[in-house]
């Protein structure tokens, strides 16, 4: 480490003398950050240090993670292994808030300082939010809600951007008419009750407890269905006179999938968030009553590497702030954990019982 030596023997004692140093020593930076190894339970999450990612680029920016969301993609990719490089280690975490550290030297948009939220990477390809820091694209980021705390401001890009997407460009919901929303205290349900509810449409959606009933209403739902105590479908028709909702916005899959088209009028539309059953009477139904079904899956422009789209999706970060700032979202943390207790949020995730987000606090 400090180069060669070399010694005598003077009065029987050892002189050493240190040559010239050979090579400098160089420390480099690190951070904490939860790292995923291999797949499988909550247990494969590891807190420790790793080297702090750098700017590489010109259109780079380093910023200091300050919140992180928990959504369920990061525990189907615990469980299953990374999308985008199998057996890696890995950093998950989609989406969060921070602050800018340091820029590229050709952005524009932001300094350092400033306050932040995004929602790209933790897919395996590259370090995602579970982290002191990351390194971003300036087109991914967006000016953080000043209306936000940090926490809030990290729970909100993954729901927002799905269920803008999901409801304004598959869904094409228009004012007046009446939509269905599965799980409307989830955490893309309870963003898409608002935004449903902003673009004028009236409202129905389902939970599982008068405490998440309650929730949604507060959010402005028209009309709640707890569907562990009622047929929704026919709650539903009879909500609408035996018309079935203009949009339906499936955020549960499943089942829930197949007995949704019912609940839909004749050339409605029906969205869906997951991979439907590839069989059942679902297909059928919409079938015959002439849906739509569209597929709403915000993370398509990280894995098929589309930057238009990803600068697309920032830009709905943009508006979304727009409308928190004039009081027409707001978003719900139903918890936030330590960084280093991110398996102990993935278990509560997983478990399910709350409404809206969770969210860790790296720093």
């Amino acid at each position: 480490m400090w180069g060669h030596f070399r010694h005598h023997r003077v009065n029987h004692k050892i002189k050493i003398t240190i040559a010239p140093t050979l090579r400098r020593v160089t420390f480099m930076s690190v951070m904490s950050a939860i790292v995923m190894t291999s797949p499988g339970e909550p247990e494969v999450l590891r807190h420790q240090l790793v080297p702090r990612p750098e700017i590489q680029f010109p259109h780079q920016v380093l910023v200091q993670v300050k919140a992180a969301s928990v959504n369920p993609i990061d525990t189907k990719l615990r469980r299953r292994g990374t999308l985008l490089h199998p057996g890696q280690p890995a950093i998950l975490g989609c989406d969060g808030s921070g602050v800018v550290v340091a820029c590229g030297s050709q952005v524009k948009r932001f300094q350092p300082g400033q306050a932040v939220y995004y929602c790209m990477g933790g897919l395996g390809g590259m370090t995602g939010s579970y982290a002191e820091f990351i390194v971003l694209p300036e087109t991914a980021l967006a000016p953080k809600p000043a209306r936000l705390s940090f926490a809030e401001a990290a729970a909100l890009p993954l729901v927002g951007i799905t269920a803008w997407e999901a409801l304004f460009d598959r869904g094409q919901v228009q004012a007046g008419e009446t939509v269905l929303v599965h799980a409307g205290a989830g955490g893309v349900g309870h963003i898409a009750l608002q935004l449903a509810k902003y673009r004028g449409a009236k409202v129905l959606t389902t939970v599982s407890s008068l405490a998440k009933g309650q929730f949604a209403q507060d959010l402005g739902a028209d009309g709640v269905v707890y569907y562990r105590e009622t047929d929704f479908g026919q709650a539903v028709q009879y909500a609408t006179q035996g018309q079935g909702v203009d949009c339906a916005l499936d955020t549960v899959g499943g089942e829930t999938f197949h007995q949704t088209p019912a609940a839909v009028r004749y050339y409605g539309r029906v969205v869906t968030l997951l991979q439907p059953p590839p069989t059942g009477q679902g297909w059928e139904i919409a079938r015959q009553r002439n849906l739509t079904i569209g597929y709403t899956l915000m993370l398509t422009p990280q894995t098929a590497n589309l930057p238009q789209e990803q600068v697309r999706q920032t830009g709905i970060l943009e508006q979304l702030a727009d409308l928190v700032v004039a009081g027409r979202v707001r978003v719900n943390v139903a918890q936030t954990y330590p960084l280093a207790e991110a398996a102990t949020a993935h278990r509560h995730l997983e478990r399910g019982g709350f409404s809206g987000k969770l969210v860790l606090l790296p720093s």
